[in-house]
């Protein structure tokens, strides 16, 4: 625990304006990223008495070891520059929303020549247009069932279409009237662009200028005695009613307006809001957070703008925003909101009529999220503290791992043979530090010597690091008085690669493989990681230089979790093996043509689809391929007629041929 006071600023050296200050732990990471008006005021209370503060942020200041500030011009550039760097860097002490689950959207790819409508989830991406989140993605498959009877809007995959432009034939969308096929022709680009834009107007809750409009046709139709087109629109008219039916009317205005409501806790905070477009709710979505710094409702809601808008420009930040609670001060939030939307927002607590009825629900809905949580985590929480005190009991550990790194060796009858690691932080995997490792310290298949060269590899990359920050020879630093910047690369402010050692290194594997492990670490001189292995065939735990294994009851969840970690291990080295081995398999008769990079490679089959199809081509429509000149079609089409048509792959799994269509997509992607 560290002392406030050795790393307070000096009186006078923090500046009395606003800006963005950031807590640094012994290692050089940063716990706590905060915004401030005034620097001097805000980080002065930081630097009172420990009794006097928040047992949280009493925690944040006795974990960080330095303190550091920016200053800017504006509170709106601190609010900006504080949502850049906890998107960075993560701050353990900070207030972060975690999905409960991952929303599908309703999406229209207008980036593209001819806009597709799909599900989609994820990050959003540049040029599509988003309607939702929705709860469930089969609750956007009804809808889109229902409107493309009325916009008949592609919505097949890039395969799908370019196949059906290339044999001339739609696909069964095209023939029952829900596509209107522009693969084969029948709209060009510009009608079906339009179609497209009419769909998203109609999502967008501009619905009753369009409704008005059908109705009028089908009148005029009936005037006209075309009663088979006005028996048409009166059915297209009824689809997109029972579309518009499937989201109720909550607000008679017809209001564009996002709606947040917060329920809490001492420990933890639900966010849930709603997506009104057009008095309907278009979406809905909910955060769940633990509350690790002294935070109240207003900076909950803050934290909840942050994210929500953070990478949203334009329409997507609607005009009115309806919150449980105001920031305090109000101002900078909402002029930050105005200056994504590119227009003012209105950002205000609901006080009577129709809107403060509809956040009572959402606050209804985020209170009932929020007892959810705490049913699953409570759960979760003491399963994972078991497991940890129960693995730390059996191995005689000092303390409860709370970062366990597991290897597993992987190969094919002693080829490609590759190597995972994984890693563990209080129970959770942490996707991010995994690594994947070929084995090239010797040829052929000898998984003890694998085990050895992988582990070896890992630690001396991480004595390399601590080489590099100054760490290795702490006390000659120390003494000379030079800055250490830990494990925390100075020019890309991200954590080095293998920086942080585990607590516990797990092996896939018996006494073998443990003692090449042990063996590796004491080569290098690393004394404070345990080792251990999990062997399959009886779930057996052994420990270096033991006669025997330590056996943990089979109801042991200190067990599940070893298993869970060893699983977890074996199955990314194996698709990492995998995918090396299909690499490997995909090779053919082009990879033999002398002055054919894989830029004219992947060209090639972009342009015929399959080596099969540009067996059959002539030269000169070879030559038709950008990049590809006569010489370089010429020896293609020689290699080609010389190689013999390959045998066809066959999927392991299923039994399967593979098609060499399939083979070439796979081949480009």
């Amino acid at each position: 625990m560290a002392d406030p006071s050795s790393y307070r600023p000096k009186p006078g050296q923090i500046p009395d304006s606003p800006g963005v200050y950031r807590f640094r732990d012994e290692h050089g990471r940063v716990i706590y990223v905060g915004k401030a008006k005034s620097l001097r005021q805000r980080l002065s209370s930081y630097f009172q008495d420990l009794a006097h503060l928040h047992p949280r942020t009493r925690t944040m200041v006795t974990t960080a070891a330095s303190v550091e500030w920016t200053v800017v011009t504006t509170e709106v550039e601190a609010l900006q520059l504080e949502y850049s760097w906890i998107k960075e860097f993560d701050p353990r002490f900070n207030v972060k929303y975690r999905d409960d689950k991952s929303y599908p959207s309703l999406a229209v790819t207008m980036n593209e020549e001819f806009p597709r409508v799909q599900v989609m989830r994820g990050p959003k991406r540049k040029g599509v247009r988003y309607f939702g989140p929705y709860a469930h993605a089969w609750a956007i498959r009804e809808t889109v069932d229902l409107l493309l009877r009325v916009f008949p809007v592609r919505t097949c995959s890039a395969g799908v279409f370019k196949r059906s432009h290339q044999i001339g034939r739609p696909c069964l969308l095209g023939y029952i009237g829900k596509c209107s096929a522009p693969c084969v022709g029948r709209v060009t680009a510009e009608e079906h662009r339009e179609l497209a834009e009419e769909f998203c107007d109609f999502m967008a809750g501009r619905t009753g200028t369009y409704l008005r409009r059908l109705e009028k046709q089908m009148q005029d139709a009936a005037s006209e005695m075309e009663y088979e087109r006005a028996a048409r629109l009166r059915d297209d008219i009824e689809a997109l009613k029972r579309a518009m039916e499937k989201n109720a009317v909550v607000l008679a205005d017809a209001t564009d307006a996002d709606l947040i409501a917060v329920a809490e806790d001492e420990l933890e905070a639900a966010v849930q809001i709603f997506h009104v477009r057009g008095g309907r709710v278009r979406g809905q979505r909910g955060w769940v957070t633990d509350k690790v710094e002294a935070v109240d409702t207003a900076g909950l809601v803050e934290h909840a703008l942050q994210q929500l808008y953070g990478e949203e420009r334009g329409d997507a930040v609607p005009k009115e925003v309806l919150v449980a609670a105001l920031p305090d001060p109000v101002e900078p939030i909402a002029a930050w909101l105005g200056q994504r939307r590119g227009a003012n927002v209105s950002l205000r607590v609901p006080q009577r009529g129709d809107k403060k009825d509809l956040m009572a629900t959402v606050q209804r809905n985020a209170q009932q999220a929020l007892a959810l949580h705490k049913t699953k985590r409570a759960s979760d929480l003491t399963t994972r503290s078991r497991a940890l005190e129960e693995i730390a009991e059996a191995l005689d550990l000092d303390s409860a791992p709370l970062r366990i790194e597991c290897f597993d060796i992987s190969h094919l009858h002693g080829e490609d043979v590759v190597a995972s690691m994984v890693v563990f932080e209080d129970g959770l995997a942490r996707k991010s530090e995994y690594r994947r490792f070929q084995v090239k310290g010797f040829a052929g298949q000898d998984d003890v010597r694998s085990m050895h060269e992988v582990v070896s590899r890992r630690f001396r990359r991480y004595l390399q690091e601590k080489q590099k920050t100054g760490e290795w020879e702490e006390a000659e630093s120390a003494d000379a008085g030079e800055p250490t910047n830990g494990p925390i690369d100075p020019e890309t402010g991200r954590p080095r690669k293998f920086a942080y050692p585990p607590q516990l290194v797990v092996v896939d594997g018996g006494q073998p493989q443990v003692a090449a492990a042990q063996r590796a670490l004491e080569e290098l001189g690393i004394e404070d990681v345990a080792v251990c292995g999990l062997a399959k065939r009886l779930e057996e735990v052994w420990l270096p230089k033991a006669d025997d294994p330590v056996i943990l009851p089979r109801t042991s969840e200190g067990l599940y979790m070893l298993q869970r970690v060893r699983d977890e291990a074996h199955r990314f080295a194996i698709s990492y093996q995998r995918s090396k081995r299909s690499k490997s398999m995909r090779a053919g008769a082009l990879d033999v043509v002398p002055g054919l990079g894989e830029t004219r490679k992947q060209a090639l089959l972009k342009h015929f689809g399959s080596v099969k199809r540009l067996r059959s081509a002539t030269v000169e429509q070879i030559c038709e391929v950008p990049g590809v000149g006569r010489r370089t079609a010429e020896a293609v089409a020689a290699a080609l007629a010389q190689a013999s048509p390959a045998v066809p792959a066959v999927n392991t799994a299923t039994g399967e041929i593979i098609e060499e269509e399939e083979t070439a997509a796979q081949e480009r992607g």
